[in-house]
């Protein structure tokens, strides 16, 4: 059995149909990593432009097939045993990215994920390229398309160069026909910022400065650039497509229960939240980190540690989210603090309450049951 404390590598699976620039965003990716390690899978290699893949320090860790791309290319059968090897601790891989085969089904990858016993892994979101310029007549020769639309967690609109306004609109409002709710972000030659999907590391042997990664580091965007495009000319002109974040921080403790509530009614466009909760009394030895990436939801308690600010820390990333409404239905979220409120660590101070045992206690059974909304998002030790 593997601890609950595991650490976790997210798996971004990469979709789209042929030509919608799968590659040039992974080959973006790969060049703007912000410090991180990336292990790739490669679903279908002959969709793969092994020349546009440079190599040295852009690809973490996985086989070499020989021809200098250090790729995997498996079939779904596959899947859970390379993952295994990417994931053993000597690759010290921070992101696993899955590039799925134009024709592949997103959803059946995304089961497999979910269903995977591998206790290093984690959902780490599904990204649907769409080539803006060519959607209309993707979507008569696959149809399919719109199902892959609506499990999607973040959508892509690609090549948006290519497009004028009206037409652009007219393929937003297609995608978000399809009823999925996934964050959409514009696009040119795949380049989109890599924060949103994975997080910027700083490692020692990286920077002149020995420190540990900081909350703040979290929200730090990449800088720099120096992709090459198919014409062999830097991109750098290029912004990257921007994106929403929210930072929420709070010394009081979060209600379980209508943080639940905010958790399971996100509104469209909200791509990814990350952080950690402080559910107070609910659990007081305990923070949660919490992973949310589209539909998919999990927290990992870990036990405070000595000295630790007892503070709830969330950062949420989307585009075209209302930023100042999330902040205030985060702020709904917290348990009101009043005169006596604080206490030491762990007690469980509640002076709404008449000082009766019978009150508290129900007190105590109706927070117990408020947690358990968190708890069946937690990786049970029988899972691994």
């Amino acid at each position: 059995m593997t601890p609950l404390h595991t650490p976790q590598i997210p798996v971004v699976v990469l979709a789209g149909f042929l030509g919608s620039g799968k590659t040039t965003l992974l080959n973006h990716l790969l060049r703007n990593r912000a410090g991180n390690r990336i292990g790739v899978v490669v679903n279908d290699f002959g969709a793969i432009e092994i020349d546009a893949m440079t190599v040295a320090g852009q690809v973490g860790s996985t086989v070499s097939l020989g021809n200098g791309c250090l790729c995997c290319a498996v079939d779904a059968s596959e899947l859970d045993d390379y993952l295994a090897t990417l994931t053993r601790p000597a690759g010290r891989l921070d992101v696993i990215v899955i590039e799925a085969s134009g024709l592949a089904e997103p959803r059946e990858l995304v089961r497999m994920l979910l269903a995977s016993d591998n206790p290093r892994v984690r959902y780490g979101g599904l990204v649907e390229v769409v080539d803006a310029a060519e959607f209309l007549g993707t979507r008569e020769r696959h149809p399919e398309i719109d199902r892959h639309l609506a499990v999607a967690d973040l959508v892509v609109l690609n090549k948006t160069d290519r497009v004028s306004g009206a037409a652009l609109d007219a393929v937003r409002e297609a995608v978000a026909a399809t009823g999925g709710g996934a964050a959409v972000v514009s696009a040119v030659h795949g380049r989109i910022d890599p924060g949103l999907l994975f997080d910027p590391v700083l490692r020692p042997e990286e920077d002149d400065t020995v420190r540990q990664l900081t909350f703040e580091d979290l929200l730090r965007d990449a800088d720099g650039d120096t992709d090459l495009g198919a014409d062999g000319h830097t991109h750098a002109g290029h912004a990257h497509t921007a994106y929403e974040s929210v930072s929420f921080t709070s010394d009081a403790p979060m209600d379980p229960r209508r943080l639940m509530a905010f958790l399971d009614s996100r509104p469209p466009g909200l791509y990814r939240i990350k952080g950690f909760t402080d559910f107070g009394a609910g659990d007081p030895d305990h923070t949660y980190v919490l992973h949310a990436v589209g539909g998919f939801l999990r927290f990992e308690p870990r036990p405070w540690a000595r000295d630790e600010a007892r503070r709830t820390q969330l950062v949420l990333i989307g585009s075209g989210i209302d930023t100042d409404a999330l902040h205030r239905e985060l702020a709904a979220c917290r348990v009101p603090l009043g005169p006596g409120r604080a206490g030491p660590a762990g007690t469980r101070v509640r002076p709404d309450l008449p000082d009766v045992p019978q009150a508290r206690r129900d007190a105590d059974d109706e927070l117990e049951r408020a947690m358990w909304g968190v708890l069946r998002h937690v990786r049970r030790p029988d899972e691994d």
